[in-house]
């Protein structure tokens, strides 16, 4: 598995291509600026681009999404719970209504991208519809968890006390990952056990 990660827009956000390197194929996560860069890299390593998969609907992860499908023609998923399915642009959501071919995955769903597996959980509390991606031994946390931090809990929506549970559930995990957030470094799981001041206070809650 090869993680190309670049940072993009405004608010410095996380966009990776994640590669299968047995077959070439990729998936996009978190487009939110930038499409040119994404896609001129995706075009130099003569990768085969199957799906963009979004750990939440805020639009510093989505903006791009519209001009990349319109380039690749590719699949598009989500959390239903942070899909705007009215085209409103209400609570920051993902506007569905300018993106076709959107899917919605849930706790449990998994995707597949050539021999890799991408995994669904569930894990509110930045968003409603926050998810965290688990592909072999890496975790794409989006903005629930970060290195030393967690998401903001205070748009429509976020919660700090669901926000916990969600860090809960991901310190639980068995054995130690990679963490890529959607913003700022990367990290590891076993660290932010031992030093996130938010996970130590989740599992004490």
């Amino acid at each position: 598995m090869l993680i190309k990660a670049f940072e993009v827009g405004q608010l410095a956000t996380n966009c990776y291509v994640v590669t299968d390197e047995k077959t070439l194929c990729c998936a996009i996560i978190d487009p939110g600026a930038e499409s040119g860069r994404i896609l001129n890299y995706i075009g130099e390593n003569k990768l085969k681009p199957v799906c963009i998969l979004l750990t939440h609907g805020h639009f510093d992860h989505t903006t791009a999404v519209p001009s990349i499908r319109a380039e690749l023609h590719i699949p598009t998923y989500i959390n239903k719970k942070d899909a705007n399915l009215t085209g409103s642009h209400k609570n920051m959501k993902f506007d569905v209504a300018n993106t076709d071919e959107v899917w919605y995955y849930k706790d449990g769903d998994s995707v597949e991208v050539g021999n890799l597996t991408f995994t669904v959980m569930e894990t509110p509390g930045h968003s409603a519809g926050s998810v965290t991606l688990r592909c072999e031994d890496a975790l794409f946390t989006g903005d629930t968890l970060f290195r030393d931090s967690c998401g903001r809990t205070d748009f429509e929506d976020g919660s700090m006390e669901t926000l916990l549970k969600s860090l809960k559930r991901l310190y639980s995990l068995e054995g130690d990952f990679e963490v890529y957030p959607g913003h700022a470094d990367s990290t590891t799981l076993e660290r932010e056990r031992r030093f996130n001041f938010y996970m130590q206070r989740a599992v004490e809650a």
